[in-house]
């Protein structure tokens, strides 16, 4: 099986050098131009690799979504770096190998050349069951995506690519991951972040999503880890906008 990329950039010569490098590695790539775009990638596709043009705003954010896809199917990510960005928030944030703008081919070449033994193959043509989905909430900004970190019967917990505003009946969905059912449901914020993570509460899901939900947990999880905690915002102190959320 190939590898394959995903690269996040806007920046066309970046691009194009990294396409060269591709071709002459065999490798398949695939182009997001937001950090919304490469959530919405990242959560219905594998890949082998990615790139994140850390001159972006929103690359924190893609990388903590490479970052929460589980075991063998997390790529090896490759930070490009512009001289305005720290080294070590790149590493920080999760990078595998820096990429120093503007790229040199011959640097790109050996730097995948080093990660190749350490890149999951593409195994779109095999079966699998993939445990990462997507979840798409109605905002009053619009549709936005967000990779969900987990989900029990209460609630959801999710990673945007940008902070989200706390609100109170918030209009979403989700698929069931290895199944083709979705849930809908509408949920109030708990927490969130400036990060883009958050955590919502279901105040109301349909009769037939919520049977779906249950059967879906009873066969997938094991007894216990359906728990209110894995919804609650992590131990390290953040900011707290419960307060957002009564208003």
């Amino acid at each position: 099986m190939k590898a394959n990329a995903l690269v996040m950039s806007r920046s066309q010569a970046s691009v194009r050098l990294l396409v060269a490098a591709f071709a002459e590695l065999g490798i398949e790539y695939r182009i997001a131009l937001s950090g919304a775009e490469a959530i919405d990638i990242l959560a219905t596709e594998h890949h082998s690799a990615l790139v994140v043009d850390f001159d972006l705003p929103q690359a924190a954010q893609v990388a903590k979504a490479g970052r929460s896809i589980l075991g063998k199917h997390r790529p090896v990510m490759f930070g490009m770096m512009g001289d305005s960005t720290c080294i070590a928030d790149v590493f920080q944030a999760g990078a595998n190998f820096v990429l120093y703008k503007p790229l040199d081919l011959l640097q790109v070449l050996h730097s995948f050349r080093a990660a190749q033994g350490f890149m999951p193959s593409d195994r779109r043509n095999s079966s699998r069951q993939k445990s990462e989905t997507l979840a798409y909430l109605r905002l009053a900004t619009g549709t936005v995506p967000a990779l969900v970190q987990d989900f029990t019967e209460q609630g959801i917990s999710i990673q945007a690519a940008e902070p989200l505003v706390p609100m109170r009946g918030v209009e979403l969905r989700f698929l069931l991951p290895r199944t083709t059912q979705v849930v809908h449901a509408t949920g109030d914020f708990i927490w969130a972040d400036e990060e883009g993570r958050a955590g919502l509460f279901f105040n109301h899901m349909p009769s037939a999503c919520r049977r779906d939900l249950q059967a879906w947990l009873k066969k997938y999880r094991s007894r216990g880890s359906d728990s209110v905690r894995a919804l609650l915002e992590p131990k390290k102190p953040r900011r707290m906008l419960a307060a957002a959320v009564a208003h």
